[in-house]
């Protein structure tokens, strides 16, 4: 039996009654209707009316298994939650007046997972939000444009209007680059102080040269002037510069004062040790000439005036220290550019000390001066001068601390304050630079021997010393600018336990150096005779040969010594400098036997030459050694495969561009001669076919890197 049509529901024998909905009671004067049997019930139970969400179907109520599933006990039932709202209301509605107001945060609710994953805490919207959340309101909103008619109206208005408020600022939004951005910066900045630090460096030792020319002289000059550097980085110095940076790190971090009575601890306890360091070895000062070369210690009068030498500049110690412990403290700061543009002012006290010896006594190609006829007011002058040079150097950091915010206190609270650990830490470092030294201290000897027996300008410790400067600018410029941009952040990785960032930044440093240093150690072995033709014009054309010689058999070396110096930043980051220090006496014992070797196989007047080749030869055993352990630190992954293809690459492309830039320099000394003229052109025609070359080979192979700093130097051009 079908059951009646709706619209028939409640309707008496006139069909007035309503279209719907439970039955009327009867009106006056009529009597009672008698129930209709199919809607007696029918509105007792409405599931849609009542929103009863709890509800089940009778087929799935019948098969219910109430056994199985026992309803929860009284009480506990916890009523159903309507399934959709209205958000609250704003509590304050836009004002008209502010363009393009932000809006309050979203209200919590269904609305407050936005779509697209959006953050409502960080996104701007225009009306869309509003006109949802004020939806259901009814209350009169004010008129937009009645500022309009406000503005127009005289100064005889109705009511005096309140200042409109001004609108917030916007946020300065964040630069863009991102943490690539910040560390090509900083590189930047410290690359530009380097080359500054370094091409000044140049000059104050081509005018060294110039005065005390390549022979026993310059050579005694050279060890006394060396001697201090080498007693520093034996001592205190391997420690501040490895070890230090990241214990200053952590103690901004980790010390509720920012790591500020760390820094005073530090800074004096290097002082006082510095201090004893340096009275000792004054007094000592012929004992270390003697350890540093028995030649000239043999020779009276040349070691009466390196001893001299010697005293005047081993005071240099001191004031060496505290400014790389400044620089330190700045650099752990964000820092970075005084401690690459101080160094500069000692360069130029020192240019403007030899020039004025210069000045006075002429230069070695002309006055023919020698350790026998050098006046002891010539000494003197020299040796004020180079100490004076450091002096400046030191105090020069004091206002850059100032501007920092760090004051100096002296501090003798030294235990339990964390410097033992430190101390410990870089015990391994001295003994890292102590392998290190001792092989330099043993090609400084072979060298001042080999240039003496050979008696000719520059095949001695002065001719390695000035190609071996040359040859480790690039190095010093670009692989350590970009390695201490780098190293605090790989020191917070290490510390956060994140092998993945360490990994990530040793490769990033390696890729980004390797740009520059791949096409630069080429033209060291294509172009290094016109270059040092060139420079080194004024201690004589034999001297000047014999160094370009130096800087070719240096020239690949730079390529595994800068990234020796990457991939110990990995281990230094994670305090550990014990594997520094095995790979080093590797090194140290692999330069030291090739060097001994080359003395006692080659002339004398090659040995040096040979001895500049197994330097390189050196650092590629360390760098495979070395290698292998880092990538074994970091979980057997150090993007081998990635950096090694970029630097295949590059000397893919680099060896061509030698070949043919080292034949067009030849071709034009033949030609021009090896004079000043001769060698600057030799120098340019075969510096820009070597240049050109490498780049259409670079692109050809579309290696990434040179895309990259391209595309960096055109964006900075603006084109």
């Amino acid at each position: 039996m079908n059951a009646p049509y709706d619209g028939d529901r409640g309707q008496g024998a006139g069909g007035a009654g309503p279209s719907g909905g439970p039955p009327m009671p009867p009106g006056p004067g009529q009597g009672p209707q008698a129930p209709d049997p199919y809607l007696q019930d029918a509105y007792d139970r409405d599931p849609y009316r009542a929103q009863d969400l709890s509800v089940q179907d009778p087929v799935t109520e019948a098969l219910y298994d109430r056994a199985a599933h026992p309803p929860p006990p009284p009480g506990t039932y916890q009523q159903p939650q309507p399934l959709y709202q209205q958000p609250p209301a704003a509590q304050y509605p836009p004002d008209p007046r502010l363009w393009a107001q932000t809006p309050p945060p979203e209200p919590g609710g269904p609305l407050r997972h936005l779509p697209y994953g959006d953050n409502p805490a960080s996104s701007q919207f225009v009306g869309v939000d509003d006109l949802v959340s004020q939806a259901s309101r009814d209350d009169e909103q004010p008129d937009a444009f009645a500022h309009l008619f406000r503005d127009q109206e005289g100064p005889a208005g109705s009511t005096p209007v309140s200042p409109e408020p001004e609108p917030a600022p916007a946020p300065e939004p964040p630069k863009a680059g991102g943490r690539a951005s910040g560390i090509l910066k900083s590189s930047a900045l410290m690359a530009a102080g380097t080359l500054v630090s370094r091409l000044t460096g140049f000059v104050r030792s081509l005018v060294i040269t110039a005065a005390l020319g390549a022979a026993l002289l310059g050579d005694s000059f050279t060890i006394a002037y060396t001697l201090p550097t080498m007693i520093y980085i034996l001592t205190v110095g391997g420690g501040l510069n490895s070890v230090f940076v990241p214990q200053l790190v952590r103690s901004m971090k980790d010390d509720e004062d920012g790591g500020e009575a760390y820094a005073n601890r530090l800074l004096t306890l290097v002082m006082v040790a510095l201090g004893v360091i340096v009275a000792i070895a004054v007094f000592a000062a012929p004992l270390l000439i003697r350890m540093m070369s028995p030649t000239i210690a043999n020779d009276v009068a040349a070691n009466s005036v390196a001893v001299t030498f010697a005293r005047y500049c081993l005071p240099t110690i001191f004031f060496m220290g505290v400014h790389v412990v400044m620089g330190q403290i700045l650099n752990a700061r964000g820092k970075f550019g005084a401690m690459m543009w101080t160094p500069v002012l000692n360069n130029i006290v020192m240019i403007f000390t030899f020039g004025m010896f210069i000045w006075v006594y002429g230069t070695s190609a002309e006055s023919q001066m020698g350790v026998q006829t050098i006046p002891a007011e010539g000494v003197r002058l020299l040796g004020i001068g180079t100490l004076l040079g450091l002096v400046v150097q030191a105090l020069a950091m004091i206002p850059y601390l100032r501007e920092a915010g760090f004051r100096f206190r002296p501090r003798f609270d030294w235990k339990g304050h964390g410097l033992g650990k430190t101390i410990k830490l870089a015990k391994w470092t001295v003994l890292f630079v102590l392998a290190n030294q001792a092989g330099v201290l043993v090609v400084t000897q072979l060298a001042t021997s080999a240039g003496k027996l050979s008696g000719k300008d520059g095949t001695g410790f002065l001719a390695y010393s000035n190609a071996q400067l040359i040859w480790g600018m690039p190095q010093a410029i670009i692989t350590v600018s970009v390695m201490a941009a780098l190293l605090p952040r790989i020191s917070r990785a290490a510390h956060d336990g994140d092998p993945g960032a360490v990994r990530d930044d040793i490769s990033q440093g390696l890729r980004n150096s390797a740009v520059a240093i791949v096409p630069v150690a080429f033209t060291f072995l294509a172009l290094g005779l016109p270059m040092c033709t060139l420079l080194y014009a004024s201690a004589g054309t034999e001297a000047a040969r014999s160094m370009g010689f130096i800087l070719m058999a240096f020239g690949l070396g730079l390529i595994p010594y800068s990234v020796q110096y990457v991939v110990l930043r990995g281990f230094y980051a994670y305090e550990d400098t014990r594997t520094p220090f095995y790979n080093t006496v590797i090194v140290a014992a692999v330069n030291a036997a090739a060097s001994a070797l080359c003395y006692v196989v080659l002339p004398a007047r090659w040995a040096v030459v040979g001895m500049a080749a197994s330097y390189g030869l050196a650092y590629a055993v360390g760098v495979g050694i070395a290698w292998r352990r880092l990538r074994n630190r970091l979980g057997g992954d150090l993007d081998g495969s990635h950096v090694v293809r970029t630097y295949a690459r590059l000397c893919l492309a680099a060896t061509p561009a030698a070949v043919l830039g080292g034949g067009v320099g030849f071709a034009v000394l033949q030609g021009l001669g090896e004079g000043a003229f001769g060698s600057l052109a030799a120098l340019i025609c075969g510096g820009a076919v070597l240049l050109g070359v490498f780049f259409v080979a670079a692109k050809k192979m579309r290696i990434e890197e040179i895309n990259g700093m391209v595309g960096m130097v055109r964006g900075r051009l603006g084109r």
